[in-house]
């Protein structure tokens, strides 16, 4: 298809940027760009909802640039499409560095393999600035489930397949990912319930709709040391200080096994150089400020700050790990297109949620992931009116959902 004019001298300047990036090259509006950067408040755009380990990271990190450059490093929550939304915004807005984006391994590792059509592409959309920390993972399950440690888990999970609901930050979020990866080692069976950022799956986990979860201990400690939650394994080869009674799943059985949440800058393709160097050297401060080494020693992440080509290593590397994970764990790609359509309601899923109580057979076709979809789809109109009344609210959902299941016959 032949775009217009416009658009072709948009993608004719983006290109000649990129161009003059990969070689390194200072003209005068480049050189006045990096000179006098930042001009005004930065942009950093963060993939998901409020209240998880991703928007802890950016806005520790936010603080103290904000602190150094004289000018407001404000974080912006993008949920949405397993980070394509968040992703999409940034590869389109001006390459001057004054939006960045908060990248991690759903985003740049997974997408690109678990999308049959990724909107973007990790490699050329962007440029890596530097990978800001490392989180552990931590596997965790509400306390009514019957299960005091990982074994039994693992066990009940065995003896009752398909029972058990966990709930993630969307589709592509690390705790996915996680999650996944622990089906395909230890070969149980739960039903995977997206949301839009941790902070609203976590609020259904502690309301005992949802039974398990994998998350960065950033967002999961208080809840941990509260009770509210069972931490059942870590994600790392050896055990953490933060949780030390708390055993790797290496350590029982599957050695292996390692999983970690990791987060890092990017700004879009052709920004230059210079620009880069800066925020890379800025965010290294941050990284370095008391503030920012005592919140990431309680939660037991370990600080990044390197140049961008050891962040361009580092992803390229993930990427070859989560690709073959990917194509183990799933039959097909997941077609982007489907996002749109918003599977990650917390209203459809508490409809799903209450589907599986009513109508389990249903509920079972429902749980493929590409049914999944197209049946959160199909609730569209129904959701709409249905959202005037309060709808979404728990204990009505539950009503609504006995009614409708058993007016079409859902058994």
């Amino acid at each position: 298809m032949t775009h217009p004019p416009a658009c072709m001298d948009q993608w004719t300047r983006r290109a000649l940027l990129q161009a003059v990036g990969a070689l390194g090259l200072c003209t005068p509006w480049t050189a006045s760009l990096a000179a006098n950067w930042p001009s005004k408040p930065v942009r950093f755009l963060v993939p998901f909802a409020p209240g998880g380990t991703s928007e802890i990271v950016a806005r520790s990190v936010a603080a103290e640039l904000t602190k150094n450059l004289g000018q407001s490093v404000f974080v912006e929550n993008k949920p949405g499409g397993a980070g394509t939304v968040a992703m999409i915004e940034a590869a389109k807005s001006a390459p001057d560095g004054h939006t960045l984006v908060l990248g991690h391994v759903g985003t740049l590792a997974v997408n690109p393999y678990m999308l049959s059509n990724p909107p973007y592409d990790v490699n050329k959309d962007f440029m890596p600035v530097t990978l800001l920390a490392k989180v552990p993972n931590v596997f965790v399950i509400h306390p009514d489930v019957p299960a005091k440690s990982f074994q039994e888990f693992i066990a009940y999970a065995k003896k009752n397949p398909g029972k058990l609901d966990y709930g993630s930050a969307g589709n592509a979020s690390a705790g996915h990912l996680a999650m996944e990866y622990l089906k395909l080692v230890t070969g149980i069976s739960l039903t995977h319930i997206p949301y839009r950022g941790t902070g609203p799956q976590l609020a259904d986990l502690l309301a005992g709709r949802t039974h398990a979860s994998s998350a960065g201990l950033p967002a999961l400690g208080a809840h941990i040391r509260a009770g509210k939650l069972r931490a059942i394994a870590v994600g790392t080869q050896q055990r953490i200080s933060g949780l030390p009674d708390v055993p790797t799943v290496a350590e029982m059985g599957f050695k292996d096994f390692e999983t970690a949440q990791w987060y890092g800058i990017l700004v879009p393709a052709g920004t230059p150089l210079d620009v880069v160097k800066k925020i890379q050297e800025e965010s290294l401060k941050a990284l370095k400020s008391n503030a920012v080494t005592e919140r990431f020693a309680t939660d037991n992440a370990v600080g990044g700050g390197g140049p961008p080509s050891e962040f361009a290593a580092y992803i390229a590397k993930e990427q070859k790990i989560w690709s073959r994970i990917v194509k183990d764990a799933q039959s097909a790609p997941i077609d982007s297109r489907h996002f749109r359509l918003g599977p990650c309601q917390p209203g459809h899923n508490r409809f799903f949620l209450a589907l599986k109580a009513y109508a389990p057979k249903r509920a079972k076709q429902a749980s493929n992931s590409a049914t999944h979809r197209c049946f959160c789809a199909g609730l569209a109109k129904l959701a709409s009116k249905l959202l005037r009344a309060n709808w979404w609210a728990w204990p009505a959902c539950k009503g609504k959902a006995a009614k409708l299941c058993s007016r079409l016959s859902f058994t």
